[in-house]
């Protein structure tokens, strides 16, 4: 269970990260509301799973969820290049969130 609310506070810190972006530097009050209602989530489940997984194996698949969701945002909605090195460089963080999670 603790691995599932990993996973889901990763793409809270996807959602975070967008709103943190629209926010324009917390001056639209949406995506501001946004950023700090999906950081608590983002946090709170992250802090929760920790209780039973390994920090450095935790923190680290919470980032790469992060990253990754981003990025792969971004080249989707927001027109940010799709070029094969960003792509390479994405799965290599996936292979790395992969071999963590397998290696604990």
């Amino acid at each position: 269970m603790n691995w599932i609310i990993l996973v889901v506070s990763g793409l809270f810190e996807t959602v975070w990260a967008i709103a943190l972006g629209k926010s324009a530097g917390f001056t639209k009050l949406v995506p501001s509301l946004v950023f700090f209602g999906a950081l608590v989530l983002s946090m709170g489940g992250l802090a929760y799973a920790m209780r039973t997984i390994p920090i450095g194996t935790g923190y680290a698949v919470w980032v790469g969820i992060g990253a990754v969701g981003t990025a792969v945002f971004g080249m989707l909605f927001l027109n940010e290049p799709a070029t094969v090195a960003r792509l390479l460089c994405l799965l290599l963080i996936i292979v790395g969130v992969v071999g963590l999670k397998l290696a604990h």
